[in-house]
């Protein structure tokens, strides 16, 4: 009976370990259509750039960029549809942002994954640099949750004035690892995110914000990355505040306006 037991035991556990590992992309990446009020409101600000066979939907806001007024280039959650921000812009001590939609995301084509994600951020921040003629200088780099694996990526790629994390994690190997502590997601995860790979030779002063009661990404791997980033990291814990909502306080406005003005030059 024991036998038996185990060996059913073992056997569920080997059938949920293979479906976590083949449909593990479903799991970490959620599509988000875009709001119709916001695609019909926010039209003359709509770009869309090709990349290989896939076209990136997004939004530039180009009101004035240089080193008083910096461009914020912005990369969202697993979970987010990028112009669920707008409501937020009269927040920011700048006037200049752009937001892309990840593949699969918004009118984004194509199927989102961590290789692609990675390539198409670097791509679209080429292009819109050299077409629009802006100083990677006057770019901070804003990502929040996966998006910070993302801006960290471009920020080892690319030199820019500066780098916002919100709600940032060393690897998304240590995040799976927290939610699923059974199994060996090691090397199950295909999708990683090694940002703490990446950090050591990052010298952009970054800005990391954590949420104090943050259910999803523990403090502890927030400051796994801050300590070993390559040049000047300030955490600022978000009191009160969770990992959804740490935007609705008025201390992480107060942290990031305080931030893109300590970066100007």
């Amino acid at each position: 009976m024991i036998l038996e037991t185990i060996t059913i035991l073992g056997l569920f556990f080997f059938g949920a370990t293979l479906l976590l590992y083949f449909f593990q992309a479903g799991m970490i990446f959620f599509p988000q259509p875009t709001a119709l009020g916001n695609q019909a409101r926010y039209a003359a600000h709509a770009i869309s750039v090709r990349h290989g066979d896939v076209t990136l939907s997004g939004w530039f806001f180009n009101n004035e960029i240089d080193p008083r007024h910096p461009l914020i280039v912005y990369y969202g959650g697993n979970a987010e549809d990028v112009s669920l921000n707008f409501t937020d812009l009269e927040r920011f001590a700048t006037r200049s942002f752009l937001f892309m939609n990840y593949r699969g995301y918004g009118h984004s084509t194509g199927r989102p994954s961590e290789r692609a994600l990675l390539d198409d951020a670097v791509f679209v921040f080429d292009h819109v640099m050299a077409t629009e003629g802006i100083d990677p200088a006057h770019v901070v780099l804003m990502g929040r949750s996966l998006g910070a694996g993302v801006a960290v990526h471009v920020a080892a790629t690319r030199t820019v004035g500066g780098i916002i994390l919100v709600t940032p994690f060393d690897s998304l190997v240590n995040v799976a690892r927290v939610h699923y502590p059974i199994f060996p997601v090691g090397w199950m995860l295909k999708h990683r995110f090694e940002s703490a790979a990446l950090a050591p030779d990052i010298a952009t002063p970054a800005l990391f914000l954590s949420a104090s009661h943050d259910q999803v990404v523990p403090a502890r791997l927030t400051r796994n990355l801050e300590r070993v980033w390559g040049g000047l990291a300030t955490t600022v814990t978000v009191q009160g505040t969770d990992h959804n909502s740490i935007q609705t306080s008025p201390a992480y406005w107060a942290a990031v306006n305080a931030y893109l003005e300590s970066r100007v030059q």
